[in-house]
């Protein structure tokens, strides 16, 4: 069976969508070459509004060319190629207006959250143009005709089944896994590792890897790291991955941390597994997440983890990581500092470990394979 794996572009900087597509194809081929032959698929994608002299740079060049890979370009080059396959999985549910153009008896969607229809379903809670619904919509018709529905956590499905999106029987469960890198075992960093790493220096940090969309609370992380340096001036934030908003540079310049904030972007997982590994401790201070990747990479790397307390990061983190209340600065500063001030107060390496131990890339991989399988039988 001929299995297509449909994959976000990489222009559009979301990581973590990259590493579960990348995941997912390399496990699928190793393990599961007896009964399914996976093929990704990811056309180049096009600047047209980039290119404009006058919008190059800007923001709004970039979304719009974003909008016309999606809904135009990509239809347009995967059309042609579907009678190649015999199945298909979309490994990530906000393309799912692809759907459209493909035979739904025979595809899957890979649904992380349902931040992407919350416009729709919950329009008080975040209002959008009417534009945007449309678009909203169109993906969500789509994810709504797929034979099956894979998800990360039982949070997720309970949000799909409180507003009635999929049917129970079309949803399966498939946790994420940990790629190799993140684990106890430090190797000796390439060049580029080693130059990040004296950038950091030696002294305490601690370590924020993700975006700064909303939910990420990025203004609480800044806010607790601004309190523990007024006892602990020499500590440093290393922030990975994400593009600081306007409100954060202001929150960052108000509390005078710029010169406490190391920034990075773009870093082999090497790099970040070693960043875990020396992170005095890791933070996550999100109010919804819809699996939080972070949690099991850095326990499997024996980093202490402080994670928002929310149903999917109790669920993913277990008794290996330690919770607090979601926005409560105090709280956070009070919990973060014990851990500063006595690491053993945290769950012990061993219970991280064996928490970490319970994901992995093959199972995830195994289960959408079998998924697949039965469909197409």
């Amino acid at each position: 069976m001929r299995l297509a794996v449909i994959c976000d572009y990489p222009e559009e900087n979301w990581p973590s969508m990259d590493l579960c597509s990348q995941m997912l194809v390399q496990h699928l081929q190793s393990e599961c070459s007896d009964s399914l032959q996976t093929i990704k698929i990811c056309p180049p994608f096009r600047q047209q509004f980039q290119q404009l002299p006058s919008l190059g740079q800007k923001r709004f060049a970039y979304n719009a060319d974003r909008l016309l890979n999606r809904f135009w370009h990509y239809p347009r080059y995967l059309r042609p190629r579907v009678s190649e396959f015999d199945l298909f999985h979309l490994a990530d549910h906000t393309y799912a207006q692809l759907v459209h153009l493909l035979p739904p008896e025979r595809t899957g969607v890979f649904c992380h959250d349902i931040d992407a229809f919350r416009s729709l379903l919950e329009p008080e809670r975040e209002p959008r143009p009417g534009w945007y619904k449309a678009m909203s919509q169109r993906i969500l018709s789509g994810f709504k005709k797929a034979a099956v529905v894979f998800h990360t956590t039982t949070e997720v499905r309970k949000e799909i089944e409180r507003y009635g999106l999929i049917e129970p029987s079309r949803l399966v469960q498939a946790p994420l896994g940990i790629a190799s890198d993140f684990s106890l075992r430090s190797d000796h960093p390439s060049p580029k590792d080693q130059q990040i790493l004296e950038q950091i220096g030696q002294g305490s940090f601690i370590l924020h890897v993700g975006s700064c969309i909303p939910r990420k609370r990025i203004d609480v992380l800044l806010e607790v790291f601004g309190r523990l340096r007024e006892t602990r001036p020499h500590l440093k934030l290393v922030k990975v991955s994400g593009q600081w908003t306007t409100s954060q540079q202001d929150q960052i310049e108000r509390l005078e941390l710029g010169q406490s904030i190391i920034y990075l972007q773009g870093l082999e997982r090497t790099t970040i597994a070693e960043l875990y590994r020396r992170a005095s401790a890791v933070l996550l201070t999100s109010d919804g997440e819809g699996f939080g990747l972070p949690v099991i990479e850095a326990l499997a790397c024996g980093a202490i983890v402080a994670a928002s307390d929310i149903p999917v990061l109790r669920e993913v983190g277990g008794p290996a990581a330690v919770y607090c209340p979601p926005g409560d600065i105090s709280a956070w500063v009070k919990t973060v500092e014990e851990l500063l001030a006595n690491p053993n107060s945290a769950p012990s390496l061993e219970i991280r470990q064996v928490q970490a131990q319970k994901y992995s890339w093959s199972a995830h991989a195994g289960i959408i394979a079998d998924a697949y399988l039965r469909l197409s039988n």
